[in-house]
């Protein structure tokens, strides 16, 4: 399994974040991508990614911290030579809340796909309530190539990212009872461009939804997945962590 998305510098972790982690490499867990939100957690990512072989990071500065998009030169681009950073995220933009103002996010989101265009990294897409200008976004940085993280958009978006080279994750919003939209773009997303991941400690899936989530619940994902798309577990298990390692760059 290869949880693409997690958040294992949350405070959620605090008691046993080491103990987990370890027991997650020594069990099924393939690949985990620490991501980061700011200037702190994207350096407390890579701090954490040197620490486990098997665990890798993106740095970028989330649409919820855009204010601090001027001092981005300051510390990304140093971020990103490093051997262990996979990508630039989580970016985007968020229009469920007002704050951050629109034109703040939009700025910030356009200076790092100018970096990732320049650097050429992947990048990992937050959109919340932004879909049209998410993928305007996309269609405006033609050479930059990217994720979309937790997907929440239609299947049609979805099938658009992939005509343009776009990978499309998972979490455990696919699992939920209600998620009739998210199953929907699956069904569109050829396996070949899924990935999974959990965005613990958040979006747990069913049935443990509201928990704590950590990356031994992608299985439930992948069940899922599997289902959706009529292969077996082993068949989505394998596939989907392959996609990983090939968009991430990781041998």
């Amino acid at each position: 399994m290869f949880d693409s998305h997690a958040h294992y510098g949350d405070a959620a972790f605090g008691e046993d974040r080491e103990e987990l982690l370890k027991t997650l490499f020594a069990g099924t867990v393939e690949g985990i991508v620490e991501a980061g939100t700011d200037k702190e957690s994207s350096y407390a990512a890579r701090e954490l990614a040197h620490k486990y072989d098997r665990l890798y990071f993106a740095a970028g500065l989330h649409p919820e911290y855009a204010e601090q998009y001027e001092d981005l030169e300051n510390w990304l681009p140093e971020l990103l030579t490093d051997e262990k950073c996979v990508a630039i995220g989580e970016i985007g933009l968020d229009h469920h809340y007002e704050t951050p103002a629109r034109d703040v996010q939009r700025r910030a989101f356009e200076a790092q796909m100018r970096l990732a265009a320049v650097t050429g990294k992947p990048v990992v897409i937050h959109d919340r309530e932004a879909h049209a200008e998410c993928l305007e976004a996309v269609r405006a940085f033609p050479g930059v190539r990217g994720v979309f993280h937790s997907f929440s958009g239609s299947a049609e978006t979805a099938k658009e990212l992939v005509e343009r080279g776009w990978y499309v994750s998972f979490s455990g919003v696919v699992t939920f009872k209600n998620a009739s939209k998210a199953v929907l773009a699956a069904q569109e997303v050829p396996l070949g461009r899924i990935l999974t991941e959990t965005d613990c400690p958040y979006m747990a899936p069913h049935p443990f939804r509201g928990k704590r989530n950590d990356s031994s619940l992608i299985r439930y994902i992948l069940e899922k997945i599997a289902q959706i798309k009529g292969v077996s577990y082993e068949e989505a298990e394998r596939v989907t962590a392959r996609n990983a390692r090939e968009f991430f760059g990781i041998a």
